[in-house]
């Protein structure tokens, strides 16, 4: 059996490893924008994706891009109730 990496949980992000985000590449035809907003979501906790969107703004890129279903990063984050509350009061400060 294969050893694997332990679990590690509230580690402190460093500005580095949250801004590295910002260059994730999507899938061929993907909004480039709506996919550093999923993929960060996926991986962050609500404190490090507002200062990951932080910075998405200031770079100009588009908080309500959106997948190619047409919904925005809001939308898909909803559809996860037990998380979504904290991260989409950080979008909120952002729309």
């Amino acid at each position: 059996m294969a050893v694997s990496q332990p679990a590690t949980f509230n580690e402190e992000w460093s500005d580095e490893r949250v801004f590295a985000y910002l260059n994730h590449l999507p899938p061929v035809g993907g909004n480039a924008d709506f996919y550093v907003l999923y993929q960060a979501f996926k991986h962050m906790r609500p404190f490090d994706y507002e200062r990951l969107l932080t910075q998405f703004v200031a770079d100009g890129r588009d908080v309500k891009a959106t997948n190619p279903q047409g919904q925005t990063i809001a939308d898909v984050i909803a559809q996860y109730p037990r998380q979504a509350q904290p991260f989409l009061d950080v979008l909120a400060k952002f729309a």
